[in-house]
């Protein structure tokens, strides 16, 4: 979770700055409008202005999958800036401590989103959508709204290992059969946590500590990496990669596949309008877009949707969502953790 300290530690440098701006923007009443007409009065605003800027962390694959139908169907151009998402916290922060407002919105993970939140550049929003979104989707502050989940998966080379094999539950893990064929991402503190927590807290510890010391846990620093070796064989057994890189990699022939030990952890990916976004009319048309005519995009490629009124890849799998407030809250404490248990444990 470097890139997240990193990203705060920018966040509290600049706070001064950004806490020194006026508390409401100009020209988003539509943004709280609750009115039957909500609609077509976004779409004519929106209109007016005929554009928006998206900084995102999408992946520059798969951004005009989801930019282009809303570009044809609206006739509102899309600007994009993309970047990793500490990429794009660090300018989003900088450029609101400068006042030199140039994003629209914003779309990156949960807790970078909540980091916004919290230096006060994001502004409230009220949708009608929100009420066909999967708990935790929306927070109370309303500055942000989840578009889609990350869900970590495990994944499987099916070469070596036959599916009748795979472990039920993380306990299956400590069997002597697993030795010296697991891996694992180095930044995923978060969902560490969350199994810790599941397990309570305790006999969580425990439990990973039992299986470093008599499996071992070849670390990998990378989800793309991580699920590469996995095709490969290298790392026959994965824990912790995203459900949608496995998925992909096997549509494509290689010799993977995935489950989960559930509940599947999944962390949010979420969107929100900057306190002065130059084009709010036309961000908020977008932002109502992200939740609901974009999912079916974001299905097809093979990323899970919030509103629940669109099929998702995992179908009944029972997921555990990360609460980005609780990540920021808790960050150091998981990040030693998870290097004291597991990465200095553990084996390259």
């Amino acid at each position: 979770m470097n890139w997240l300290n990193s990203a705060v530690r920018v966040g509290v440098m600049i706070a001064g700055l950004v806490a020194a701006l006026p508390a409401v923007a100009q020209d988003a009443a539509l943004l709280l409008y609750e009115g039957a007409d909500r609609q077509e009065k976004i779409l004519a605003a929106a209109r007016q202005e005929g554009t928006l800027t998206l900084y995102t962390s999408i992946a520059d694959k798969d951004v005009q999958t989801v930019v282009a139908p809303f570009e044809k169907k609206y006739g509102i151009k899309v600007r994009v800036w993309r970047a990793g998402t500490d990429k794009v916290l660090q300018r989003t922060l900088t450029e609101a401590g400068a006042k030199r407002h140039e994003a629209d919105a914003v779309h990156i993970s949960g807790p970078e989103m909540e980091a916004l939140h919290r230096e006060k550049v994001l502004q409230k929003v009220n949708s009608p959508y929100f009420k066909d979104l999967v708990p935790g989707a929306v927070p109370a502050h309303r500055e942000w709204v989840a578009t889609l989940l990350s869900v970590w998966v495990q994944a499987y080379n099916t070469g070596a290992i036959k599916k009748e094999d795979l472990p039920k539950t993380y306990q299956d893990l400590l069997n002597p059969k697993w030795k010296g064929k697991l891996g694992i991402e180095a930044k995923n503190q978060d969902w560490f946590s969350m199994v810790v927590k599941e397990m309570g807290e305790e006999q969580g510890l425990k439990f990973f500590r039992d299986l470093v010391s008599r499996n071992g846990i070849s670390v990998r620093k990378g989800h793309s990496l991580l699920t590469n070796m996995v095709v490969s064989g290298e790392v026959p057994l994965a824990l912790t990669v995203y459900n949608y890189m496995p998925e992909q990699a096997k549509q494509k022939g290689a010799p993977i596949d995935w489950f989960a030990i559930e509940p599947a952890i999944a962390r949010s990916n979420a969107i929100g309008i900057m306190r002065h976004a130059p084009h709010p009319n036309a961000a908020l048309l977008f932002y109502d877009y992200m939740i609901t005519e974009a999912q079916k995009f974001l299905v097809s490629m093979d990323y899970v949707p919030t509103n629940t009124s669109v099929p998702s890849p995992l179908k009944n799998m029972r997921t555990k969502l990360v609460d980005p407030a609780v990540t920021l809250d808790e960050m150091e404490k998981w990040t030693r953790l998870y290097e004291d248990v597991v990465i200095k444990r553990a084996g390259p």
